[in-house]
Parts: C-alpha cells; sequence; structure tokens
C-alpha cells in the first residue's frame, strides 16, 4: 500500500450533536446518497454525519462538497484507505459523545438514533458497545437479523413499503452487539484507540473492536431490537481484496472470533453481562497451527 494522502472537510455549521455518524463510501454514490438520505430523514436527534470517502472519482467527491449547507462533514482520501485508517482520520472531525459506524449499504428507519440514544445514556459511566438490528432479505443464518425482503439492490428497494413496515419489524433486545451500526462513547475509543490498522482493510475489524472494549472492562454489549436499519449487504466488501482477518484475530488475541462471539458476548442470548474470557487448549493448538502456516 502507498502512503495515504487525505484531507479533512469541516463543512457543517452546527457544533452541537448527539451522535455522529461515520460512513465509509468507496465510488458508492448512489448507495451514499440513499444512506445519507435516511438518515436526514429519519434521525429524531441532531445528527453529525461525516463520510469517510475513498477515492471519490464516481461523482461523489463534489456530491459531497456540494452538502456543506446541510450538515456533512467529510474525509477524502485519494486511494481506498479502507475501513481501519478511513474511521480513524475521522477523530478531529467527531462534535458528538456517541460515536456510530454506518455502511453506506444501509438504510437507517424512523427513530432508530434516538432508540440507540436512550440505551446507552442509561448505562452507567458510558461502558457499553451498542448494535442497531438489521432487516437483510436474504436468511445468512445470523439469528440477531430480522429476515424480510425489500429489495437487494437499488432497483428493487421497497422503501416506501420498508418504512411503512417498520414499527412491525421491531424485536426483543440481544447480546453480542459488534458490527454496524455500531455505537459507544468517544471516551472509549480514544481509550481502546480506534480501529486497529493491522486489520487493514478491514475484515474481522469488528470483533477486535469488541475485543479490545472486553479488554477496556466493559461487559454490556446489546443489540437494540427497536433500532432498525436495513442492510442491501456487501455491497463494497465485494469488491476489495480481504485481508487474513480470522487468523490475525486468532494470533493477536489466543482465541477464535466465532468462540469470543459464542462463549463470551454469548451473540444473540437475552442482554446479559459478557463473559470472561476462557482460551482452552484447542485455542491454543490453533494458535500455534496458525503462526506455523503464515
Amino acid at each position: 500500500m502507498h502512503s495515504l494522502d487525505f484531507s479533512s472537510y469541516k463543512l457543517s455549521r452546527s457544533e452541537r450533536y448527539a451522535i455522529t455518524v461515520v460512513i465509509p463510501s468507496w465510488n458508492n454514490l448512489a448507495m451514499l446518497k440513499l444512506c445519507v438520505s435516511s438518515i436526514r430523514q429519519h434521525s429524531s436527534l441532531n445528527v453529525q454525519i461525516i463520510v469517510v470517502l475513498n477515492e471519490g472519482t464516481d461523482g461523489s467527491l463534489e456530491w459531497c462538497k456540494e452538502q456543506k449547507d446541510k450538515e456533512l462533514d467529510m474525509v477524502h482520501f485519494i486511494e481506498n484507505a479502507g475501513i481501519c485508517f478511513g474511521l480513524n482520520a475521522c477523530r478531529s472531525l467527531i462534535k458528538a459523545d456517541w460515536i456510530v459506524y454506518l455502511n453506506d449499504d444501509m438504510y437507517v428507519l424512523p427513530e432508530w438514533d434516538k432508540a440507540l440514544h436512550q440505551k446507552a445514556i442509561s448505562q452507567p459511566n458510558k461502558a457499553v458497545l451498542l448494535s442497531g438490528t438489521l432487516i437483510e432479505p436474504r436468511d445468512s443464518g445470523n439469528k440477531v437479523v430480522v429476515v424480510k425482503d425489500f429489495g437487494s439492490d437499488l432497483e428493487s428497494f421497497k422503501e416506501e413499503k420498508l418504512v411503512l413496515s417498520s414499527s412491525n419489524l421491531k424485536r426483543s433486545d440481544w447480546s453480542g452487539s459488534s458490527w454496524p451500526p455500531l455505537m459507544l462513547h468517544v471516551k472509549y475509543w480514544d481509550l481502546i484507540g480506534g480501529m486497529s490498522v493491522e486489520f487493514h482493510p478491514g475484515m474481522y475489524s469488528d470483533p477486535d473492536l469488541s475485543m479490545k472494549m472486553h479488554k477496556a472492562g466493559v461487559r454490556d454489549f446489546i443489540g437494540v431490537g427497536s433500532s432498525l436499519v436495513y442492510h442491501f449487504g456487501s455491497k463494497s466488501t465485494a469488491r476489495i481484496k480481504k485481508n487474513k482477518g480470522r487468523s490475525t484475530f486468532l494470533l493477536k488475541w489466543g482465541i477464535s472470533s466465532g468462540k469470543f462471539y459464542r462463549e463470551s458476548l454469548l451473540m444473540g442470548e437475552t442482554p446479559q453481562k459478557a463473559k470472561e474470557i476462557r482460551t482452552d487448549f484447542l485455542s491454543k493448538i490453533k494458535r500455534i497451527y496458525t503462526a506455523l502456516m503464515k
């Protein structure tokens, strides 16, 4: 990878926000427009939007600059910086106490932000990691996702039907928050050092961030069932050369991400405190084998 050349743009005017939403985007203008539009339409709180724009050669750079009177800030990378470097580069622009990381292939539903924020401020000492609940058109076997098909791309997207149906799609809260839309307090973002760049361009950076929060003493990892976000799915990750994040996670932490999700974060169960991490003999063998195979 070449040296990363980027610029920060403070284009919004307000200084008072309840939430800062950070959206990485890579030459995905149509999806980015829809994502930003949904935030503007369906947010109840004063939300700062920061776009992490990679390349922007499809017209998205010009579009973002045109949003200067509409509460949108931007970090622009000349080349694709991925998720980890991209999110970290936003720190100087963040104005709210609570940060939400959102993908550009997501569409937020009414009061998504209010549900997250109310859950966040109810937690003592801000020691919590929250996720919204995804609605996806296909069943991937993920038990915390609401499966309902409102379209798999922009051409087939049934936006009005989705919005009208949103109140009937809410579910109970769940344990194991670990992926976007992901919310944490800025003091914890700073404490854990943001995203870990050894996971560039980003595969398995989500469980790594959760692990760092766990190491920092956080035990509440809560998926909020009333904060709904429609997810078209992998519209950017399908285009990149993926890093070997599974191996990196195992070598770094001595446990697989799957075991961490199941046995510590209790993924998909009713909300409860995360368990302490147990590294068993099999995990040690896997770690040694992975190291030898690198």
